[in-house]
């Protein structure tokens, strides 16, 4: 598949994470090792895996870890839900998150779907 870098999905997954680290830098101590280590460690499985299925070789395999990747992204999408609703986060805030990783989601599925049916 080449280089995952130069995938626009992988671009704004990335964009993705950096936020989700720069919001969770305001969540109570109390959630270091709870809903933040959630959130990011979510984030970086949505940018790893979109990068492991380029590195197979087969277009099967890419489709599972973008699928993987999909995932990843809904529990991320799960995990903010549950923030805002301890209030951790404002709805403005929550609100963008979520229209972001909607198009993420979006991407992926695009993707998958070119790949599966060139």
């Amino acid at each position: 598949m080449g280089d995952f870098r130069k995938l626009e999905v992988w671009q704004k997954a990335r964009e993705l994470t950096n936020l989700a680290y720069r919001t969770t830098e305001e969540f109570p101590d109390s959630e270091r090792f709870g809903l933040t280590s959630q959130i990011r460690r979510a984030g970086v499985s949505v940018m790893a895996n979109i990068a492991e299925g380029c590195g197979r070789n087969t277009s099967g395999q890419m489709i599972w870890f973008l699928s993987v990747a999909a995932g990843s992204a809904t529990e991320l999408q799960c995990h903010f839900i549950v923030a805002a609703d301890q209030g951790f986060l404002q709805d403005p805030v929550a609100s963008d998150l979520d229209r972001r990783i909607a198009r993420v989601q979006r991407m992926l599925w695009g993707l998958i779907r070119r790949l599966r049916d060139p």
